[in-house]
This record gives C-alpha cells, structure tokens and sequence, in this order.
C-alpha cells in the first residue's frame, strides 16, 4: 500500500501499525505530513488483535478520564464515516454489581462520571433484569453508560490505514506501509530495518507496543511497559444472548493486581452475532501459547454472573499480550533528550479507546499545535514513569 506525489513535506517515520500506529498515519496524513509506516508482521496483528475493540471512558484516574474521554468523542465523531466492515455497535456498558460493596462503587462511578459530564444511569435489580435478562436474578443493580461502544480492532486499522492513503493523494505527498521486516534499531530521525534498509525522515513514531522496549533500552527502563498476557474466548452467534458489554465492578480490582495472574468477568456482544468472553491478566509469561487453566477460570466466571453462558459452543480462543505501565497510564510525547523521536506506547488494554487521543497529542507535537487535554500525564519524562 503505497501512494508517491510530491515529497517536499515532512516525513514521519510510524514503527508499528496497530490500532494506535495506523490512528497516527490517519492523523498525520490529515495534516499534510509524507509518512512511512513500518510493521515487522501485519498491520493489526500484535496488541491490536488480542483486544475486546471496548470504546469505554475509564474513571481509574483524572488522567485515564481525560484521554479516554477525548477519545470516545472522537471516535463519535467519526462513526458516520466507518464502514460496515468496523462493526461499529452503540451498545453501552454496564458495570455490574454483585454486592453492597460494588452497589457503592455504582454509586461513586455515578457521581464521578456525571460531574464530568458522562451520561451514565444505575439501574436497581428489577431494571438490570430488564436490560439483560441471561445475567444471575440475584445481582443488586449496575451502572449503565450508553455512550460507550464495540469496535473491531483489525478492521478498523485497515480503515485508518486506507484513510491515510487517501489524505496523502489529497495532499499530495508521499505514503509508504512497509510490512514484514523489523525494525532492528532507530534514532530521531532513522530507522534501519533488519534485511539492512535504513529510512530516513523528520520525525520518527514509535507505536511498536511492547516492541518499544526492544528499539529504545537507553532512554526507556526495562520495565517501563511490561508485557500483560490476556486471553479471548469468542463463541458461535446467539443473537440477543447479551445487549451491552458486561463488565464485573471486581474487574476493577483485578486490573490493578500485581499478581500475576487474574481473571475477571468481562462479556462483549459482537455484531456478528457471537459473545467475546474476556478477560485475564498475566505477568511473567513470554508466550502467546493458550492456557487452558486460565480459560477455564475465566469461563467459569462468566458462569457465575450468565448462568447459561455453557450453553454456547466456544469457536475460538486466543491469547496476546497487551502493553501495560506501572501508572495504567500510555508513553505518549517526546522521548526524554529526543524532540523528534516520538513514544505513543503503553496503553494495555484502552489501546482501542485512546487511539484516536493518542493520535491528536503525537500530531499536535509534529504540528506545533496546542493540544485540547493536556499532554503533560502522558509524557515519557512524567515523574514515575522512569523507575530505572
């Protein structure tokens, strides 16, 4: 995928074409910029395809909130322009309440998410039966956000990626996807591949996941963004089995366990027909081999919330690693000592959602532009991010 027009624009170099590398090549492409985009596999293939597609505002933090929220907006606004092939479902989230404790936390994320301007509604026990009559008859209520949505990760890389050929003809200036061979080393302004090709360019976008560990050891500590393992289960298509992405208030918890490994209910209805089951958490694993234990436990628990979740045939299940930091919170800015040598790495599993955010921050850097949030969380120099 390639297009060639004049090439008096700046170039920007993009390492990696998942969900977040292509939503930067759309961004900068936009803007006039002549970008080459480099993926050692296939565009959509590493975190981008071990991710629920989950387009969710997250209340962990002021920081989290803000890039998530900006991210959602973004990706309403584009909604009109995403193909069929995206999947794109307005279904909404509800966060699910087994207990006082969790009722409480209904409450809280209520009040947090109205203050800033989130629509969100709690449902008590007979409206939750309502809203999704497969879920246990004993649960105490939910929080419901309408506004969150389902997206399929790899086919909305593609989109990104077919929208930047189309801005770089608009522009005309050049655009390049040079896939299949890894990046073996970079500096701020090249690239050398491994089959000994070195690329040149103003500015270069690492957006390689757990990769940027690989192409930066100097300027990033070795466990600035450390690898989290997570499996999917997707089943056989049982239309209206769910309504919303269900999601347990104890996910939470589990998110932000250091041990390593944890399970949590977390069940996504797809376009198709079919139920994502999600979701586990593992540190310290190396490969993307399928853990049976760790399906069992996570089917298990997506039993005790749908009791007849057994019933539907599982038709596939993978595994993937998603890239984490020690603050839940992405690289997204300057490397530290490297003006044009860009991070945009780290987001575990808000990848899908904070892409398009993400995208704006790194453009408005190259471009010189204010940003709309502020950048300053998200900063590779932010205090706690180094602990080297």
């Amino acid at each position: 995928m390639s297009h060639h027009g004049t090439p008096q624009a700046d170039r920007v170099l993009i390492v990696g074409a998942g969900i977040v590398g292509a939503s930067c090549a759309y961004e900068l492409t936009r803007r006039g910029y002549a970008i080459t985009v480099i993926e050692g596999g296939r565009p959509g293939g590493g975190a981008t395809a071990a991710c629920m597609g989950h387009v969710v505002v997250m209340d962990d933090s002021e920081a989290q909130f803000a890039l998530g929220h900006y991210s959602q907006r973004l990706w309403d606004e584009l909604s009109d322009r995403l193909p069929g092939s995206v999947e794109r479902d307005l279904c909404g989230t509800l966060w699910v309440a087994e207990d006082d404790e969790e009722m409480a936390a209904v409450h809280a994320k209520h009040a947090f998410y109205t203050e800033r301007g989130v629509k969100v509604e709690i449902l008590d026990a007979p409206a939750l039966r309502r809203a999704e009559p497969e879920l246990r008859p004993d649960l105490l209520g939910a929080l419901r956000v309408p506004g969150d949505s389902v997206v399929y990760p790899p086919t909305a890389v593609d989109f990104m990626l077919s929208e930047a050929v189309r801005h770089a003809r608009e522009h005309g200036v050049d655009f390049e996807l040079v896939c299949g061979t890894p990046v073996e080393r970079l500096s701020s302004h090249w690239v050398a591949l491994r089959d000994g090709r070195r690329l040149e360019g103003d500015w270069v976008v690492v957006s390689a996941g757990r990769g940027a560990l690989d192409l930066l050891p100097e300027a990033l500590p070795g466990h600035a963004i450390r690898p989290r393992k997570g499996h999917l289960v997707i089943t056989d298509r049982r239309p209206g089995f769910c309504r919303h992405q269900l999601v347990e208030l104890g996910y939470l918890k589990s998110a932000h366990s250091s041990g390593d490994s944890s399970v949590a209910f977390n069940l996504q209805p797809r376009a198709t027909g079919q139920m994502l089951l999600g979701s586990s958490r593992q540190f310290g694993r190396d490969t993307a081999e399928v853990e049976l234990d760790i399906v069992h436990k996570m089917v298990d628990r997506g039993r005790h919330f749908l009791p007849r979740l057994g019933e539907l045939q599982a038709v596939r299940i993978w595994a993937g690693f998603r890239p984490a930091t020690d603050d839940h919170l992405p690289l997204v800015g300057p490397v530290p000592g490297h003006e044009t040598l860009l991070l945009a790495a780290g987001h575990e599993g808000l990848g899908i959602t904070t892409s398009l955010g993400t995208a704006r921050l790194i453009a408005d850097r190259v471009s010189g532009v204010d940003p709309e949030i502020d950048p300053t969380p998200y900063l590779p120099s932010r205090p706690g991010a180094d602990h080297g």
